[in-house]
């Protein structure tokens, strides 16, 4: 009976359709880079899953500057707006136009930022994919933080499965066209799919009267700009190593390096996925209940290490057969780096609550020094150490980093419960 009143409370039963999602999507992730990886299915050797995955790295680091962090913003005052509507294509159009102008910058600037890429820009083809997938993408994510918001991540579920499952028999058809760009149509042409159908047929059901319209209420757009523009950075420091990484491994180190480093962290995500699920639900709570969100910290707390432990666990025994399952190589050079990378999520499940707390209390610029503290650590730690230890030291990076942010979350937290004591 307490499992299914468990399951009915809206913290929990978003934060494991939050789960769930994020399991279907990096599991069938999974068979995606594995059909892609294989000599006997698709046939793209380790230099093109390198290309591949830096040119779809670079996509999401547009989308996610492209956000504006209306994404957030739209957890956060959604559920209370006066014209919802008008707010939800506010987002969209505005994001949109931004997404745009930025793949065009991008493309322009290949030579500056990722030469290795260069070759996008020799075909029109590429470069009108690379366009329409970066604002598909932008959208594809504003769409996700409207279904939370709203408390209905059942939708972001179907919206994942649908793109997860539409994107593996591509490659394969692909692969005699467009070689390492094959790679990324498969998942930008999923993704296009899912989006329509989220649109046109999701997002109605969710919000009563929605049409998509484009179009910009100025008055909206400012009166959330000021958290908006708070959590955009927040939110661009917290992802930006993410999407970064691919680009620098594969401009220092070489496509092959950048396969293995992509398939160890894809992995990794699967427990980073657990706090971050929960740690999304509890944010959206917040936004409806906030004098309820002391207890429903320490609830999100023990619901994530419950799950958490076991996990990482199992990644330490399981995580040689994993890698196995793309090749000899990947098992070879990313494994030491998984295990790294498994460890350090049970730091980014301390921190990964602590961002929803900040985020409702409105305690922004704490929250974007913390972000862009760990980016930096990360970033700056990996492009000295790289060159000379391989892709193993993003690994000691990004769990030095975590460690740091867990320590000061510990004092903070604690010291704020002494505050309120007296």
């Amino acid at each position: 009976m307490q499992i299914k009143q468990q399951i009915k409370d809206p913290l929990y039963r978003n934060s494991l359709f939050l789960m769930v999602n994020t399991v279907v999507t990096a599991g069938l992730g999974f068979v995606f880079w594995i059909v892609v990886a294989s000599s006997k299915l698709a046939g793209y050797t380790e230099a093109e899953v390198g290309l591949g995955a830096a040119i779809i790295s670079a996509v999401s680091l547009l989308a996610l500057v492209s956000r504006l962090g209306l994404g957030i913003a739209l957890i956060r005052f959604l559920p209370k707006a006066e014209k919802p509507v008008e707010m939800i294509n506010s987002c969209f159009t505005l994001s949109g136009i931004v997404a745009l102008a930025a793949a065009g910058i991008f493309i322009a600037g290949l030579d500056l930022w990722s030469p290795t890429l260069g070759f996008i820009r020799d075909d029109a083809m590429f470069i009108l994919a690379f366009v329409l997938f970066a604002f598909g993408y932008t959208l594809s994510g504003i769409i996700d933080h409207i279904f939370i918001a709203k408390r209905r991540a059942d939708f972001t579920l179907a919206k994942s499965t649908i793109f997860s499952l539409l994107k593996i028999p591509l490659p394969i058809l692909l692969v005699l066209f467009f070689r390492a760009f094959g790679i990324v149509s498969s998942w930008g042409m999923a993704i296009g799919v899912a989006l329509v159908i989220s649109l046109f047929l999701f997002l109605p059901q969710v919000q009563n009267g929605y049409r998509a319209v484009p179009g910009i209420n100025l008055g909206i757009i400012k009166d959330i700009w000021r958290y908006s523009i708070g959590n955009y950075f927040a939110a661009l420091f917290g992802a930006a190593s993410h999407f970064i990484l691919p680009i620098m491994i594969v401009n220092l180190l070489g496509a092959e390096q950048n396969a293995y480093f992509y398939v160890a962290w894809m992995i990794a995500s699967l427990l980073f996925a657990i706090p971050m699920a929960v740690s999304q639900s509890l944010f959206a709570e917040g936004s409806h209940f906030e004098d309820e969100l002391g207890v429903n910290v320490w609830r999100s707390f023990r619901f994530i290490f419950l799950l958490l432990i076991p996990a990482v666990i199992l990644l330490l025994l399981l995580g040689k057969w994993l890698l196995a399952r793309f090749g000899p190589g990947y098992s070879a050079n990313a494994l030491e780096l998984l295990w790294i990378l498994g460890a350090s999520s049970l730091f980014v499940g301390v921190n990964s609550v602590y961002s929803s707390i900040l985020r409702v209390r409105g305690r922004i610029r704490e929250l974007v020094l913390i972000s862009g503290f760990v980016t930096l650590a990360v970033l700056l730690g990996s492009y000295f150490v790289m060159p000379t230890t391989g892709i193993v030291s993003v690994g000691y990076a990004w769990l030095a980093a975590q460690g740091v942010v867990s320590l000061y979350v510990a004092v903070a937290m604690r010291l704020h419960r002494r505050v309120r004591r007296i």
